[in-house]
Order: C-alpha cells, then sequence, then structure tokens
C-alpha cells in the first residue's frame, strides 16, 4: 500500500486510475501524516464488497465452516466426482 498526501493526490487524481490498475495497489491519502481516504481499483473494491457481503451472510458462514469441517474430516469428493455428479 503506497502513502500520499492529499495535496499530491489532488495533482495525480486523472492519473491514478492507470497507476493502481497496473499495479493492483491501493492508495492510502493522508491528511497531515494521519490516513483519511483509500483509493482502490474498481475490481479490488467490487471484491471486498463481494467478501463482505458473504461474511454477513450467516447461512453462508455456516455453510463455509460445515464445508471447512468436512474437508479437515476428510469427507471431501475429489473434483472429478462432482463433476460428473452436477453432470458437467
Amino acid at each position: 500500500m503506497k502513502d500520499m498526501a492529499i495535496t499530491e493526490a489532488r495533482h495525480e487524481l486523472t492519473a491514478l486510475p492507470d497507476q493502481l490498475a497496473t499495479s493492483h495497489e491501493t492508495l492510502t491519502v493522508t491528511r497531515r501524516g494521519k490516513p483519511v481516504l483509500a483509493i482502490l481499483p474498481w475490481g479490488e473494491y467490487e471484491a471486498l464488497v463481494e467478501t463482505l457481503d458473504v461474511l454477513s451472510d450467516a447461512d453462508a458462514m455456516a455453510a463455509l465452516r460445515q464445508g471447512i469441517r468436512e474437508v479437515r474430516a476428510g469427507k471431501a469428493m475429489p473434483w472429478e466426482q462432482a463433476k460428473r455428479k452436477l453432470g458437467l
């Protein structure tokens, strides 16, 4: 993560999309040395929002935890078998 003063970010704003798209970095914008904003590529933002949606869904998290327990207990199904079962 890169830090940039708000005054510098204001001057660089139009160039930031291209810079962040190639580096996939998040930019921390600071004011008086303290973080005040985060600028990130749109794809990174969408992934973050989707992750937060999943984490806030109690049913999805329960299913994920159950799946992890099953894998740890050796109850996982091989991928090829799962594809056949799903008709893929």
